[in-house]
């Protein structure tokens, strides 16, 4: 491989950093073992309980529209913001647009609930919403 090529490769790879880092969610690897595996079944229960004929739905206070869904993947980070944890899904409505909702699981008792789903991102446009004080 000549030099050229080398600084080309090596150029690409630094470039793309930024692009895989926002592919994967933010992960705090200190949140492990039972406290993660109940947080994502937390998370999968509310999915499951508001999931009906196969269709997830979702109301977007913001836009003011009522999203019929279909769950593309459940993403395997999670994030403590203030109270609560966090961690997302995709998933995608009939016309084929992409949603990344951030669902908001908060202990109780010797357990986990998920009280809130909130859109984080809608066809890959992220929307702030404030957790922490």
């Amino acid at each position: 491989m000549t030099i050229r090529v080398k600084y080309l490769v090596s150029g690409l790879l630094i470039a793309a950093l930024p692009i895989c880092g926002a592919a994967f969610a933010a992960d705090d690897a200190s949140i492990t073992g039972e406290t993660r595996s109940k947080i994502q079944s937390a998370m999968s229960e509310m999915i499951e309980r508001n999931t009906i004929n196969n269709v997830y739905s979702h109301f977007d206070p913001i836009k003011g529209e009522l999203h019929d869904l279909d769950l593309v993947r459940l993403h395997d980070g999670i994030v403590k913001k203030g109270n609560y944890y966090v961690s997302c899904a995709d998933f995608r409505n009939s016309k084929g647009k992409m949603l990344d909702i951030d669902f908001l699981v908060i202990e109780k008792d010797d357990g986990f609930v998920a009280t809130q789903a909130v859109i984080h991102k809608a066809d890959n446009k992220k929307r702030k919403y404030h957790l922490e004080n």
